[in-house]
């Protein structure tokens, strides 16, 4: 952010970045050793009128200098009433926010600066069109797991927030990392920290982010996907029966969890058989390799919002599709198929149609 503005808004529903950045200004633009330089005002509001308090607080805040004089920083901090929401659309708060933003529109004292920090904000509203134009405006959204690729980003994220940690990874422990944890910057941080703590100045290992880290939903969802890829039959069979007991859908876990599992390792064997793919454990060459094909043998593959193939799945997939041949992936594809169709009209015990398939998958005839 440019140091010209007197006004910075940090909106998002990445409640952590949100915060975190809006500290990091405060603490860059608040005058050094002035206990009264900082004033922060809490803007988490119970109900409309409490709304209308907080904003009087801040819009007081502003137009009170500091005693012995000097520059200012107002913090609203956490603000939960620009969104669209009940307490966000009562009439008093609109009146309030719009008191608010006239002051802003008049201009503020030369030496006073105002932080707005809030989760969620209606851009549809007159608010937010002002205070666009008036303030320098920095939205921290969560990454969206339901998008192909949302790995590659929070890789990038993580691999960053990691290195200010002191942390490197080895091999592809930063790539198990993501996928076990998911993409909630909070419980990200608390994850490198505790995983930091554990391995010390050395390197961390797969094996090290297996045994220190929580797994998130996200990450069971992977790990039972894992470890069908891993043909770890005690292991996928003891992780369904985890999220079966703790209420999960079996039709969900068979969508989320062993399908795409399924088809991934298919497509990255044909990949492999036909065009003589190399995998290795890197994923940049393996993506490179893939761009490289013909439009006509990658239109099949997942695609990412900007067009491009979503490689990552496919690359770990890769990594244990020699252990399956693409019949066996196939059939169970198949098998997969009639699990979800017994699932959705017979009365068999869900964990049963599951634990018959994944065996099915992964002992083979012999």
């Amino acid at each position: 952010m440019a140091g010209s503005s007197q006004v910075y808004a940090f909106f998002g529903n990445d409640e952590a970045q949100v915060k975190e950045a809006a500290l990091r200004l405060s603490e860059k633009i608040a005058p050094k050793d002035d206990e009264f330089g900082l004033e922060i005002v809490a803007g988490g509001a119970d109900n409309a009128e409490h709304a209308t308090r907080i904003i009087a607080s801040t819009i007081e805040a502003i137009q009170t200098l500091p005693f012995f004089g000097g520059d200012k920083v107002v913090w609203l901090q956490g603000a939960n009433f620009f969104g669209d929401n009940q307490t966000g659309k009562a009439e008093s708060t609109l009146s309030s926010v719009e008191a608010l933003c006239d002051l802003l529109a008049a201009g503020l004292p030369s030496d006073v600066k105002l932080i707005i920090s809030a989760t969620e904000v209606d851009k549809r509203r007159a608010f937010f069109k002002k205070l666009n134009k008036l303030a320098e405006v920095k939205f921290f959204d969560k990454v969206d797991i339901s998008k192909p690729g949302w790995e590659t980003e929070v890789m990038a994220w993580t691999s960053a927030r990691a290195s200010g940690m002191g942390l490197n990874f080895e091999g592809a422990a930063l790539e198990r990392f993501v996928l076990m944890v998911g993409a909630e910057t909070r419980v990200l941080d608390a994850e490198l920290e505790k995983l930091s703590l554990y391995v010390g100045d050395r390197p961390a290992t797969e094996q090290d982010v297996s045994e220190i880290v929580a797994a998130s939903h996200v990450g069971i969802i992977f790990e039972i996907g894992d470890a069908i890829a891993r043909k770890n039959l005690p292991k996928a069979l003891s992780l369904i029966e985890q999220q079966l007991r703790k209420g999960e859908n079996a039709v969900g876990i068979l969508l989320a969890a062993i399908v795409p599992k399924i088809r991934q390792m298919l497509h990255a064997r044909d990949l492999i058989e036909r065009h003589g793919l190399s995998v290795g454990r890197s994923f940049p060459p393996f993506a490179k390799a893939l761009e490289r094909l013909p439009g006509s043998e990658t239109s099949h593959l997942p695609k990412k919002k900007d067009g491009g193939i979503n490689a990552y799945g496919i690359f770990m997939a890769a990594q244990f599709s020699n252990r399956f041949t693409s019949i066996e992936l196939r059939n169970a594809l198949e098998a997969c198929l009639e699990a979800n169709e017994r699932l959705v009209t017979t009365q068999l015990e869900p964990h049963l149609v599951l634990n018959q398939l994944v065996t099915k998958i992964l002992v083979q005839p012999s």
